[in-house]
């Protein structure tokens, strides 16, 4: 399935799973070391990392507009690109998110979250490393099930950092626990996101062995 002319996609994905990576790395660094005045250039440098998958993305699609034959079906690979992309755009929502909420301080649930969000894009990077050689590959059926296990404990936190969110609402500032809870959902989407890539990789395999 590894060819020389195929490399341009395979490592087109990786290159968008390393925009990922990156922006998870940094919201994780963001959240630890929180200084609200610095909140501006902690958005321009996200913007970085997002901007990047972006342009990721778009070489695909040229790409793809281009070939007449592609190593896997063409409109599976466009989905696969557009996915990874999300992942990005995602973590960016989070630290967009901080800012239009005014957030001063981070709680010690949203760096959990952040922690496990890396793992999910790090594992997600390491199974598109083995997707050149899917047909031969002994992991990455392994990688889609870590990637899918990492988003079930995000799953999990993410109902403890409600449950916690919520207990004793009625001696909490509302706008706090309402704010909290929608950015918990925001960092559970950049889990899911992470999974949709896995079920993508795991539709094509099916659909080529």
């Amino acid at each position: 399935m590894a060819n020389k002319k195929n490399d341009f996609y395979w490592n087109n994905y990786i290159s968008a799973a390393d925009a990922a990576c990156s922006a998870a790395d940094y919201l994780l660094e963001c959240m630890r070391n929180f200084d609200i005045n610095q909140i501006n250039e902690m958005l321009a440098k996200m913007h970085g990392f997002e901007n990047g998958g972006d342009n990721v993305r778009h070489e695909m699609n040229e790409a793809l507009a281009k070939s007449f034959v592609t190593p896997i079906d063409r409109e599976d690979m466009a989905e696969l690109s557009q996915k990874l992309d999300k992942v990005t755009d995602r973590i960016e929502e989070v630290l967009q998110a901080i800012y239009i909420n005014h957030i001063k301080s981070i709680t010690p649930e949203a760096i959990s979250f952040a922690e496990k969000i890396c793992i999910c894009t790090a594992k997600m990077k390491e199974m598109l490393t083995e997707l050149p050689n899917f047909k031969k590959s002994e992991r990455i059926n392994t990688l889609i099930i870590d990637v899918n296990a990492a988003e079930g404990e995000c799953d999990k936190l993410y109902l403890q950092a409600n449950y916690d969110c919520l207990k004793d609402a009625d001696q909490k500032n509302p706008l706090d626990v309402i704010t909290w809870r929608s950015i918990y959902s925001k960092l559970e989407e950049c889990a899911d996101e992470c999974e949709h890539v896995a079920d993508t990789i795991g539709i094509v395999i099916m659909k080529n062995t």
